[in-house]
């Protein structure tokens, strides 16, 4: 009997590209309204608005301590914080697009969550 983790990736590498559209689409939505600073700062003025930033950012450094694992370079690890923390839920789903693409046909959940990225050159 096959675990989950042995299971094949199949459909789900179609997840991070439905993410990725989303929250294109809805950033884009939201800027047409209002600038993002405007955003930001009617966010910071109600507490359900600092809530959901606190949830967000820190669901952003729970998905970097897999990239943190991942990634083996001092670079790679301080770029990809950067972009996460900057870009968000964008930059997870590509992050999650470019490690489905490194895999090898057939791999499995396994081969995603726990293979990591060469190592650096000396």
């Amino acid at each position: 009997m096959a675990t989950e983790a042995s299971r094949p990736i199949g459909a789900f590498r179609y997840f991070p590209i439905l993410v990725l559209v989303a929250m294109i689409g809805v950033t884009t939505w939201a800027s047409v309204e209002k600038p993002l600073s405007e955003g930001f700062r009617l966010m910071l003025a109600e507490r359900w608005g600092v809530a959901t930033l606190f949830d967000a950012y820190f669901g952003f450094l729970t998905f970097y301590a897999w990239v943190f694992y991942k990634e083996r370079s001092a670079l790679a690890r301080i770029g990809w914080l950067a972009i996460l923390l900057f870009f968000g839920n964008i930059a997870m789903a590509l992050y999650l697009l470019r490690e489905l693409r490194r895999l090898p046909p057939g791999a499995d959940f396994a081969a995603l969550l726990l293979r990591r990225s060469e190592s650096p050159r000396p």
